[in-house]
């Protein structure tokens, strides 16, 4: 992978929601996609990496977030989309509305060709939970490529967030030789913004060698 210097983004603005990838914005730039259990805090990481409050919607209702969300960004003189993708793991969520999400978020994970990386959110204050590793084992099937960004850590002790995250990368490994890249962050604090920001600008310098 090349090495870029950090990245500092200019600006970032909301382009369109739709319910199927065939009506994304044309595939002709780095995407990255957000994921995570309902909930997870979303919507205040994507705003805390863009320096925008109100970027992307949030709320303390799970479920909010129903349709794929494109935002531009825009960093020194290239632009790429974050996409804020649905949650998954609805427990007030009526079974059919249930499988046409899911069926909306697999055909997007698995279908959008320029999706560099798919960040999968888990939230630093629980044990490893079940449907996150189903959730991962299933992106490794389709080969899809990940990184794990644990959210939430301000509000954790920090002895409680190292725990949790050990266990999961742990849990992780029964069934992967090796563990994905992964963040801690808070969105509170703007813990792991650099980290993040700079894995995406590596991952942009290195799509631009290879195109």
């Amino acid at each position: 992978m090349v090495y870029c210097s950090p990245m500092k983004i200019k600006d970032a603005s909301y382009i369109i929601s739709n319910a199927d990838y065939t009506q994304c914005p044309k595939p002709d730039r780095p995407e990255y996609a957000f994921i995570g259990r309902s909930n997870v805090g979303k919507s205040s990481l994507l705003n805390m990496l863009t320096g925008k409050r109100a970027l992307a919607k949030t709320s303390s209702a799970p479920g909010k977030t129903q349709l794929i969300n494109h935002f531009e960004v825009i960093s020194g003189k290239k632009s790429w989309y974050m996409v804020d993708l649905p949650g998954y793991g609805y427990a007030k969520v009526a079974q059919s509305s249930r499988r046409r999400w899911e069926q909306m978020i697999e055909n997007y994970i698995r279908k959008r060709e320029n999706l560099v990386c798919l960040f999968v959110l888990i939230d630093s204050r629980h044990e490893p939970q079940k449907i996150d590793l189903e959730f991962l084992n299933d992106l490794g099937k389709w080969e899809v490529p990940f990184a794990l960004v644990f959210t939430k850590s301000d509000k954790n002790k920090p002895g409680a967030t190292v725990r949790n995250v050990k266990a999961f990368i742990q849990a992780l490994k029964e069934h992967w030789e090796e563990a994905p890249p992964f963040f801690v962050t808070s969105a509170l604090s703007a813990e792991g913004k650099d980290l993040v920001l700079d894995y995406i600008g590596n991952l942009n310098e290195d799509a631009a060698s290879k195109g």
